[in-house]
């Protein structure tokens, strides 16, 4: 069996002396596609912060490509791979559309010219400033700058969260013309259950910050009492 491009074991981690995730183990395969789902507070952005190096690990471990990197810090983790769209975009407000992308390039697959294929709209904005996009474009230029350090991992954490539909859609379009290239993997935090089910291959619900459930997200959209009990929102599943 491959190596998996990320694993968790018995991860237990927090912030200073309070504890979010209590033992989670999870595999994402190269090329893979999770889903993490959880009402609010139950530890999904922690736990992209873990994966990130950004908290108090008190238990278990990171491995990447079989390496552990419990102990590694952030900026190493990002050049090993592991790119990060933060919940609050942290563009620089004061930087061109293409000096946010500039300053973040690493050599690979995706240049410039390939950002702007994926968001045409930041093409025709590529002078504007960050502080001069809308929530949307911001989000895109988010997205766009992650990818310009060409990860083989990407987290994302609530990418849709306050967005006008047709801006989801043009997001939605876009993350999955990035994993039909078949060289980067998703961690895709969402509370639009249905579009985080539909947009990837397997999935976990964390409770109280540790994995309650598990399981291929085509089946768990079709598992209602499971997303009622566990997640406490169903959305009818998109076509």
């Amino acid at each position: 069996m491959a190596e998996p491009l990320l694993s968790l074991r018995k991860v237990t981690a927090g912030y200073g002396e309070a504890v979010v995730l209590h033992d989670v183990s999870l595999e994402v395969p190269e090329n893979g596609s999770l889903a993490v789902l959880g009402r609010n507070g139950v530890g999904k952005t922690t736990l992209l912060l873990t994966i990130m190096g950004f908290t108090h690990l008190r238990g278990g471990s990171l491995a990447w490509r079989g390496r552990d990197i419990s102990r590694l810090p952030p900026h190493r983790r990002a050049a090993g791979g592991i790119g990060w769209v933060a919940q609050e975009r942290e563009i620089f407000p004061s930087l061109s559309v293409e000096e946010n992308l500039i300053v973040a390039s690493r050599p690979g697959a995706w240049t410039l010219a390939m950002t702007y294929k994926l968001f045409p709209r930041l093409a025709e904005r590529r002078r504007n400033m960050g502080h001069q996009l809308s929530g949307g474009e911001q989000q895109m230029l988010a997205i766009a700058r992650a990818l310009m350090t060409n990860p083989a991992l990407m987290l994302l954490d609530e990418p849709f969260e306050g967005l006008a539909p047709v801006i989801v859609e043009e997001l939605v379009a876009a993350i999955k013309t990035m994993l039909a290239g078949g060289s980067i993997a998703i961690v895709l935090v969402e509370q639009h259950t249905d579009i985080a089910l539909e947009l990837t291959s397997e999935a976990v619900v964390l409770e109280r910050g540790a994995v309650a459930h598990r399981a291929a997200s085509k089946d768990l959209q079709k598992d209602l009492p499971t997303l009622d009990r566990l997640v406490g929102l169903r959305v009818a599943t998109s076509t």
